[in-house]
C-alpha cells in the first residue's frame, strides 16, 4: 500500500504542509496494539510509538491515535520504526463510551467515508439496538449505510426491511449472504479506490466473514454458526485496515458487547428526525409531550404514526447522554483542580529550592 491507495490527497497535504517544511513525514495508522502503531509510509511499514510530547499534551485518550488516522512521523527507517509527533485533523471519527464505570472517550476508528452498520436479519435483529449505532454513525461525519447479513437463514426479510425504513430514514440498506453471495455486489458502489468502509456491529453478526468474501481471501478467521441460536461467534480481538482487490480500504472492529453514547446529540437529532419535525407542530412551543393538550407526537403516538417504542428509545438515549456528560464535565473539573494543586505543589517547592523564603 502506498499513501495514495490509502486515501492521501491533496486535502491532506495541505493538511500537513507545515509539517512537511520541518522535515517530518506522513502515515496512516493501519492497526494498533496497546500503544504500538503500524504505520504505512512512502518507505514501507513501521513501528510507531507516540512521542512524550505528544502523550504530555494529549488531554484525553481521543487525542492519541487511532486506526484510520493520519500522523506526523520521524522516521527510523533503519530501525523501521518512527516517533509519532501529531495527529492530522480528522475529517470524521466514530467515538463510543469506554466500556464499565470509566468516563472516556474511546475512538473507534478515525478517517472513515462509510460505516457499514452490519446486522444479523435472524435471531439478534433488534431495531432499538440499530437505533443506537445509527445515532452514533451520524455523528461521526462518515455516512451510514445498512448491511443486513444472513440472509440465507432468514425468512421474513421483506417484514425487517419495512421495519427498518421506520427507524432508518434515507439510509441505504443492503441484504447479503456470505453463504449465496446475495446481494455482495451492490456493495461495490463504496468500495473504490482510496475510499474506508469501517465495519461496525455485535460480536457474530458476520463481519469477519463478510471481509473474507469482499476480499477473495480468508483473511480474517470466523467460527461455525451456533445452531442453538444461528450466531457466530466474536473473532476479532483488535482493530486493523485491510486493502480490498477493489482498491477500498476495510477497516474491521472487534465486536461491541457494550455501545455507549459519547458526544452524540446530533447524530440523536438526525436519527430520530422524523420526532424533531412533530415536535414542530406541537401547539405549545415549551411542549414537553407528556399530557400538554395539542401534543403533535402524542397525537402521532395514538394514531400509529410513531411506535411507541422508537419514542421511548429517543428519550432513553437523551437521557444517557446527559448523565455522561454531566460525569464528564465532573470529571474535568476534577482533573484541572488536581493539575492546579500540582502546579501550585511545584511553584512552592522551586521557590524553597531557590529562594529564601
Amino acid at each position: 500500500m502506498n499513501l495514495t491507495d490509502l486515501g492521501w490527497n491533496s486535502a491532506w497535504e495541505a493538511k500537513f504542509q507545515v509539517f512537511s517544511q520541518q522535515g517530518f513525514s506522513a502515515g496512516r495508522v493501519v492497526a494498533e496494539h496497546k500503544q504500538l502503531y503500524k504505520v504505512i509510509t512512502q518507505n514501507g511499514e513501521l513501528q510507531g510509538e507516540i512521542s512524550g510530547r505528544l502523550r504530555f499534551q494529549a488531554l484525553g485518550r481521543g487525542d492519541f491515535p487511532a486506526v484510520g488516522d493520519w500522523v506526523v512521523l520521524q522516521e527510523r527507517t533503519g530501525e523501521q520504526r518512527a516517533t509519532i509527533h501529531a495527529v492530522l485533523p480528522r475529517k470524521s471519527k466514530f467515538s463510543r463510551k469506554e466500556a464499565g464505570g470509566a468516563v472516556e472517550e474511546q475512538l473507534v476508528a478515525a478517517n472513515i467515508d462509510t460505516v457499514f452498520l452490519v446486522n444479523a436479519l435472524v435471531h439478534d435483529f433488534n431495531l432499538r439496538r440499530i437505533e443506537r449505532y445509527l445515532a452514533l454513525a451520524w455523528e461521526s461525519g462518515a455516512d451510514p449505510v445498512l448491511v443486513l447479513t444472513k440472509a440465507d437463514l432468514c425468512e421474513d426479510i421483506s417484514d425487517k426491511i419495512e421495519q427498518l425504513k421506520s427507524i432508518a430514514l434515507g439510509v441505504p440498506m443492503h441484504v447479503v449472504s456470505t453463504v449465496t453471495r446475495e446481494g455482495l455486489d451492490s456493495l461495490a458502489t463504496y468500495l473504490q479506490k482510496g475510499q474506508t468502509i469501517a465495519l461496525l456491529g455485535s460480536s457474530g453478526v458476520g463481519k469477519s466473514s463478510l471481509i473474507n468474501c469482499l476480499a477473495g481471501d480468508e483473511l480474517q478467521r470466523v467460527h461455525e454458526v451456533r445452531t442453538s441460536d444461528g450466531r457466530g461467534q466474536h473473532t476479532t480481538t483488535h482493530r486493523e485496515m485491510i486493502q480490498l482487490p477493489s482498491g477500498g480500504i476495510m477497516m474491521d472492529t472487534p465486536g461491541m458487547r457494550e455501545l455507549q453514547l459519547w458526544e452524540a446529540v446530533e447524530g440523536i437529532e438526525t436519527t430520530f428526525e422524523d420526532i424533531g419535525q412533530l415536535a414542530v407542530s406541537c401547539y405549545f412551543s415549551n411542549c414537553k409531550h407528556q399530557n400538554e393538550p395539542g401534543c403533535a407526537i402524542l397525537l402521532a403516538i395514538d394514531n400509529g404514526l410513531l411506535n411507541r417504542e422508537r419514542y421511548d428509545n429517543y428519550l432513553k438515549l437523551g437521557r444517557e447522554l446527559k448523565r455522561i456528560e454531566q460525569k464528564a464535565n465532573a470529571k474535568v473539573r476534577q482533573d484541572n483542580h488536581a493539575k492546579e494543586k500540582q502546579r501550585s505543589r511545584y511553584k512552592r517547592d522551586y521557590l524553597s529550592e531557590h529562594l529564601d523564603v
